[in-house]
């Protein structure tokens, strides 16, 4: 790569999408937020150009994504112990390494404009740290990083760095699907950005209408579009016509829907933020069937009701269903998981989870499912579904349901599935792969109760 001009102690002039790049990741990464809800935010209240606002995305969901694989530079390059050096010194150096190594920005632009953030964030000091880290790195390309990488003997080792997942993570994915080279495909899958996907809501608006405003019809969803542009852009989207929904959640409302099409009421016990309850409201009430919604949080509630018209929405724990007195012909619930079957969407998920996580997560999903199986009415069919692969969090689940629950049968809903979609099963349930089918990795079991 090419060599640095001496340095210039001039007064720095950070560029407004460096700035707020810095600014979101540092709060994603440092307060716990979320990208997918400060960005969007952030970008609305901004008069950046689209240019800009394109550039602004990559910067924080690239970085976010891949800074396991950046710190795996640092630790070699840095003077001081990676995992002491300050925080927002690492949140700019991993910046302005995605620049340079997967963005592509032209090196000098990417550095000085870089350390010009960190100077006015950070003070001359770190700034210089800063530059003198991202020399460093940008001295060798990435294959140079990569190649003792690629050496390795320990095929888990090797993927958590090159694509910039924890281990645990990438353990787990091989303990499902055996293979490495399907692995390594869906490590890929969830470093690609996924287009928005917009979904359409039975009675409001059709894909038909969708496809008209320019979207892709998506490939197994009857309600669903892809969509290059901003959602917000699109009236439907503004009046509550249709939403946004990755096509995997919608194809878990819909094969619920048609598994249940003889219910007479539906409960969506775990409904916040409103995806899948929307879609199923719609349905619901296309067909002439009741429906009701549970969420415990209030915000999140008060956004379930946004979306789903004339029902209602409970709020409270979905563990405490049944003191409410009421009883329902189809339930589902979208439990509470780790969410590696979001990552591509998601991305600070991948370093936010641990598998200390997954043993209180077990235990919640099983007693939601226990409370909605204790309110099921006899012939009624219970749908869990999760927004992860993960063993233990589906499968493993779905027979300690069966194990509890003898007066369940497990329903296979080979024949609900769409054409083409006949990889899509495990075990007789829904089970997704971002790879194979370019959704999130959803899963969905369903049960009958006997009568």
């Amino acid at each position: 790569m090419s060599s640095f001009p001496p340095k210039k102690f001039t007064k720095p002039r950070p560029d407004a999408p460096r700035l707020l790049a810095y600014d979101i990741i540092s709060e994603v990464n440092r307060r716990n937020g979320y990208s997918n809800l400060l960005l969007p935010q952030a970008l609305s209240a901004s008069t950046m150009d689209e240019r800009d606002r394109g550039f602004t995305t990559e910067l924080v969901y690239g970085t976010i994504r891949m800074q396991g694989l950046y710190d795996y530079i640092f630790a070699q390059i840095s003077d001081r112990q990676w995992s002491q050096v300050d925080a927002d010194i690492v949140d700019l150096a991993r910046m302005g390494a995605h620049q340079i190594f997967t963005m592509r920005t032209p090196l000098h632009a990417a550095v000085s404009a870089t350390v010009d953030v960190a100077r006015k964030q950070l003070g001359e000091s770190k700034g210089s740290f800063v530059n003198a880290l991202m020399r460093k790195a940008s001295a060798k390309e990435m294959d140079e990083w990569l190649e003792p990488v690629r050496a390795m003997s320990d095929p888990i080792s090797r993927l958590a760095i090159e694509y910039s997942h924890p281990e645990w993570i990438v353990s787990a994915y091989l303990d499902l699907l055996k293979d490495v080279d399907a692995v390594e495909a869906e490590l890929r899958s969830n470093n690609t950005p996924a287009l928005p996907t917009l979904v359409s809501w039975p009675g409001a608006s059709t894909q038909e209408e969708l496809v008209a405003l320019g979207a892709t019809a998506t490939e197994y969803s009857p309600y669903g579009a892809r969509f290059s542009g901003a959602p917000g852009s699109l009236e439907i989207i503004r009046h509550r016509k249709a939403g946004v929904q990755d096509e995997g959640s919608q194809l878990v409302a819909d094969i619920f829907a048609r598994a249940t099409a003889s219910a007479t009421s539906t409960l969506d016990l775990c409904a916040g933020p409103g995806g899948k309850a929307a879609l199923l409201s719609h349905i619901c009430e296309v067909d002439g069937r009741d429906f009701v919604a549970n969420e415990i949080s209030e915000p999140r509630a008060k956004l379930v009701k946004n979306v789903i018209g004339k029902f209602g929405v409970i709020v409270g724990d979905g563990r405490e269903i049944a003191s409410h007195g009421r009883t329902f012909d189809a339930i589902l619930a979208d439990v509470p998981c780790t969410g590696l079957g979001a990552l591509r969407r998601r991305p600070e998920v991948r370093w936010r989870r641990t598998i200390k996580d997954l043993a209180p997560l077990l235990q919640l999903q099983l007693e939601l499912s226990n409370a909605a199986i204790s309110v099921l009415n006899p012939g009624g069919h219970f749908g869990y579904a999760t927004c992860s692969p993960h063993f233990a969090e589906t499968t493993g689940q779905v027979k300690q349901i069966l194990k509890e629950h003898p007066e369940l049968e497990l329903v296979d809903i080979s024949s609900l599935i769409p054409d083409g979609l006949s990889d899509g099963t495990r075990a007789g349930a829904l089970s997704l792969w971002g790879h194979l089918h370019h959704t999130d990795s959803m899963f969905l079991a369903i049960f009958k109760k006997a009568n």
